[in-house]
């Protein structure tokens, strides 16, 4: 489907598209005034080209890394492509990150300059900066780093630039990504820039209807991931590439992304599946709050019945919606799934998923609403996505099918394992970690999973978490959590049982959701304290618990669980940037009440 490449790198879209279309729209940049603002090909090929030589006037040269510690925001998209255009490798480490784990990077990557968005980050790095000798540059952002690069390095002639640009072939580093680790230190995964072609090719050319959809309307996407992440990173490569309106959020909470999700108005989106529970949830408390809850929980089935008729006929298994669920859809169209596809700014007809499971009712939902859900999967070694859901036939429930080129192979043990031209080339300075990993061209990726006869794959869990009850029963907890978390009071779950009698849970509260919880039953606000103990909110826990029990068998089943007040973050050192549990870390510092769930 999608050719290797093999001349040049990344940068040279940007002055390829300036040259062919300058005229293009390439971005949209929100200014100080809190409008959106577009920028066309030929204007951010200047400022790429600018800021390559205030890099190369301040000593950056060809093959060195630099660290860029930002969030979602224009200025990364600018550094990466300036970066890259000089031959260097943009090393990103998240903006939460601790000054330990900054200090762990920079270090381990050799990092020569860091580029930080604001003076908590500068602060952060300085703190370290004494154990770094070879970290001779710090830029920040909001102090006006691109502005001063940018005459810094006026007096460069743009022909070296350019030589530069040319020096970059395929197998030249790219960047440096450091896994956010849920156990040990993060390692450093090397990719280059073919890994990146490969990936966002492929993604542009299967995806097409993503990437081009409909006559007359301009594609446009809408960043509200880390961009330190794999994800965020290369769906941002693949709109520069694919000439994709591309703007940035950097602020994941509703209040921030709904109002520039209305004003943007991106035709497709990526997002965990954190982000689409908590948009279903949101349109369901607002159903509740009108008296309409009866009406919204109707339109959710018969979306998913419409949704269920579409996949059987794409799979030759049925005829599609009668007659009569096609009116039934209809009636809701305006009632309920347009409202939906409003709150996402209302050109939203796909999205893809990626991160962890997505449930198959809540993507069968978004279907009948009217957005198609691609949900994928793949690595920070694979360059993002290995497999995806086709657009010509979406199986939910499934991260879908091998992209093109990939293969995908379920080894004795049922780990995953993926060969293609996206597989990284090792981690950087950890020899022992890539051989351990990679086999002979193959990823071995630690996650498990299983192929339908359709060569679709399903991921069961992670090899690392599989629990073993002290009776020698062994559980996946990632399903259990799952279907616990898609309870509208429930933000997050997790399974313990390893060496014990039998497996609990340890569950956390959607604080918004029980506020309307108790507004809906005229009963005053609750304190955290308070909640934990509230019996009729236990009750509505345990029935979450009971159904996800039904997945399992009794010896698999959770027996008992603990709510506890406060959620797992990441400031705690409990999640992940990517949301992931951190398993240990939370089973230490809740040591006391897991004990107590075994009292």
């Amino acid at each position: 489907m999608a050719a290797a490449p093999w001349v040049g790198g990344l940068a040279d879209a940007v002055f390829d598209h300036a040259l062919d279309d300058p005229g293009h729209v390439a971005l949209g940049r929100k200014g100080a005034d809190g409008r959106w603002h577009e920028m066309t090909s030929a204007e951010f090929r200047d400022e790429v080209l600018a800021l390559a030589k205030g890099l190369l006037a301040q000593g950056v040269r060809f093959g060195d890394r630099v660290a860029l510690m930002c969030r979602t925001r224009y200025e990364w998209t600018l550094f990466d492509f300036a970066l890259w255009t000089v031959g260097a490798q943009p090393v990103p480490v998240y903006p939460t990150s601790s000054a330990e784990q900054v200090y762990w990077i920079l270090h381990d990557a050799g990092v020569t300059a860091c580029v930080v968005e604001h003076e908590d980050h500068a602060m952060t790095v300085g703190s370290v900066v004494d154990r770094l000798p070879r970290l001779q540059r710090l830029w920040q952002v909001d102090a006006g780093a691109v502005a001063e690069l940018s005459a810094a390095g006026a007096h460069i002639d743009d022909e070296v630039v350019h030589r530069h640009r040319r020096a970059v072939t395929p197998d030249s580093i790219a960047t440096v990504i450091y896994t956010s680790g849920t156990t040990g230190r993060p390692k450093g995964c090397v990719l280059t820039h073919a890994n990146f072609m490969f990936e966002t090719d492929t993604l542009i050319r299967r995806w097409e209807p993503v990437f081009h959809t409909r006559p007359g309307e301009a594609p446009a996407t809408l960043l509200f991931l880390p961009l330190a992440h794999v994800f965020g990173r290369m769906v941002g490569v693949a709109a520069i590439l694919g000439r994709v309106k591309l703007g940035h959020q950097p602020v994941l909470q509703a209040a921030a992304l709904l109002p520039d999700l209305a004003a943007f108005r991106p035709t497709f989106i990526l997002a965990v599946p954190y982000v689409f529970e908590r948009v279903f949830h949101a349109a369901r408390r607002a159903a509740e709050a009108e008296g309409k809850a009866g009406a919204f929980d109707k339109a959710v089935d018969v979306a998913v019945k419409y949704a269920e008729a579409l996949e059987a006929r794409a799979f030759g298994l049925g005829p599609g919606p009668s007659a009569a669920l096609r009116v039934q859809h209809q009636f809701f169209e305006k009632l309920v799934y347009g409202r939906v596809r409003e709150a996402m700014g209302g050109r939203v007809r796909h999205a893809m998923s990626g991160g962890s499971g997505l449930s198959r009712r809540l993507g069968l939902f978004f279907e009948g609403a009217g957005v198609t859900v691609f949900e994928g999967y793949g690595l920070t070694e694979s360059t993002a996505a290995a497999t995806a859901n086709p657009p010509e036939r979406t199986r939910y429930g499934t991260v879908g099918l091998p992209v093109p080129g990939t293969t995908v192979h379920i080894a004795e043990d049922g780990e995953v394992w993926l060969r293609g031209p996206q597989i990284f080339s090792g981690y950087l300075n950890d020899s022992k970690a890539t051989d351990a990993v990679l086999r002979d061209g193959w990823l071995a990726t630690g996650d498990l999973g299983k192929l339908d006869e359709d060569g679709y794959l399903t991921i069961t869990g992670r090899k690392k978490e599989i629990l073993v009850t002290s009776g020698g029963k062994s559980v996946s907890p990632a399903g259990l959590e799952a279907r616990v978390r898609s309870h509208p009071l429930v933000a997050q779950c997790i399974v313990v049982g390893n060496d014990r009698p039998f497996v609990a849970a340890l569950v956390t509260l959607d604080q918004d959701a029980v506020e309307h919880w108790l507004a809906m039953q005229h009963r005053a606000p609750l304190p955290p304290p308070a909640m934990v103990r509230d019996p009729d909110l236990e009750n509505e826990i345990r029935r979450a618990v009971v159904t996800a029990n039904t997945l399992v068998s009794q010896a698999e089943s959770i027996r008992t669980f603990r709510i506890l007040a406060h959620p797992f973050t990441e400031e705690h050192g409990l999640l992940t940037p990517s949301l992931k549990l951190k398993r240990k870390a939370i089973e230490a510092a809740y040591a006391a009440e897991v004990d107590a769930l075994y009292g």
